[in-house]
């Protein structure tokens, strides 16, 4: 037999724990040695090192997971060049990630039908002091009444920056008065005022890794912890499969292989309302039971984009979406569609093909591998980095429980219980 070819997958890391070791911890225990398109491949990770970089200079890795391009500058540019010159497949696009932001996702998916709550944009209310802001503003700033933008929106709405995340700067107003008060406070932010979903029922995310797609009860008024909760049966198949649709066209659409898209249901109607988050919560200190599906899920689509030498596209092909946002059907049927063509984009056929004769035994590792001490090791130092000292055992046992309660319902699922 032929010696293998090494696939060196890079982690480009920042303050994250428990994903890289689970991710690392469960890539050891396959093993892998497998035939792909007549090569013999094995893997091995490696985490990526900061430093100065000659751009002439070739990249060593296959493949590279980046959780630093959205707000460390070095990372991004290293991460441009090695896609840019080698070919380097990376999750996720640097330069959509960094172009990107909410106010695009919003405009891109109004023009596709999605069911975007009313959204206007509102200058900053106050200036960043450089060359020319002055006068720019004298010649053609024009002077708005905000209480007619809030009319125009309707209220309840949310005071929100256009390119921002983790809730940062989020306001609820329910009248002039509280949109006037968030207004002032907002300083040099430039927000949007977007209509909040009346008498919604339902807050998910769909968290989306190439094709694959989980869908997630949501609770943002709880603490970080609490947010993703574990709960069951909360949408019918239809709302299930429309939440996965819309998750995976968005981040068909944009190019990203990791992102997550927040969605309120009112009426039976699924309403996108923040989806711009290429470099989601991987944390197990928030997604606990969530946490082996999706440390999984990493696994499933790096392994196959790097072992089928996926290629990396640096541009976007947005007229496939808008030919079809330009044909008179049902939203159901053009959702259908863009589906269609975000299937297509993530190779879901290949990929199911590829997880079916070379990862069959990662499910029954990874109830072994999340059962065991050296993973609740793992989860410890990420409470301990996050929680004081005297919380730590009680959260360790917290997480590492609820991830206990998956390995379960995991046992059930494959028909393997206790």
């Amino acid at each position: 037999m032929s010696q293998p070819e090494t696939v060196l997958i890079g982690l480009s890391l920042g303050a994250d724990l428990c994903w890289p070791a689970a991710y690392e911890e469960l890539l050891r225990r396959l093993d892998l040695d497998i035939e792909v398109k007549g090569r013999r491949v094995r893997f091995q990770t490696e985490r990526v090192i900061l430093e100065p970089y000659d751009l002439e200079q070739d990249c060593r890795y296959d493949l590279v997971l980046d959780r630093l391009t959205h707000w460390f500058s070095l990372s991004r540019e290293w991460i441009k060049k090695i896609t840019l010159m080698d070919g380097t497949y990376v999750l996720n696009n640097p330069w959509s990630v960094q172009s990107m932001e909410k106010h695009t996702s919003y405009c891109a998916m109004l023009k596709l039908g999605l069911p975007i709550p009313k959204t206007w944009m509102l200058p900053s209310k106050e200036q960043v002091d450089v060359a020319d802001v002055d006068v720019t503003l004298r010649r053609y700033g024009r002077l708005f009444r905000l209480p007619d933008v809030g009319e125009a929106v309707g209220y309840p709405a949310f005071l929100k920056p256009y390119d921002g995340g983790g809730w940062v700067g989020v306001r609820r107003v329910t009248d002039d008065a509280s949109l006037s008060a968030a207004y002032d406070d907002s300083g040099s932010r430039v927000n949007h005022l977007q209509a909040a979903v009346p008498d919604w029922d339902v807050f998910v995310r769909g968290v989306g890794i190439g094709p694959q797609v989980n869908v997630i009860r949501y609770d943002p008024d709880k603490p970080l912890h609490g947010r993703y909760l574990v709960d069951f049966h909360f949408l019918d198949a239809e709302g299930w499969k429309t939440a996965q649709k819309t998750t995976r066209v968005i981040n068909a659409f944009f190019g990203w292989d990791f992102n997550s898209c927040e969605m309120l249901r009112s009426d039976g109607v699924l309403h996108p309302i923040d989806f711009a988050n290429p470099c989601p919560d991987s944390q197990v200190t928030s997604l606990h039971f969530h946490f082996p599906w999706l440390v999984k899920a990493l696994l499933r689509w790096s392994l196959f984009c790097a072992a089928t030498k996926r290629p990396f596209k640096p541009n976007l092909d947005w007229a496939p979406f808008f030919a079809i946002a330009e044909l008179e059907l049902p939203y159901a049927e053009k959702l259908d569609r863009y589906d269609a063509l975000a299937q297509a984009h993530f190779s879901t056929p290949e990929f199911e093909a590829f997880c079916d004769e070379h990862l069959g035994e990662l499910d029954a590792l990874a109830v072994d591998y999340f059962s065991s001490t050296l993973f609740k090791d793992t989860v410890r130092e990420k409470v301990a980095s996050l929680f004081p000292a005297h919380e730590v055992e009680s959260f360790t046992d917290h997480f590492f429980g609820l991830v206990g309660f998956w390995c379960h319902t995991e046992q059930d699922r494959l028909g393997a219980g206790p």
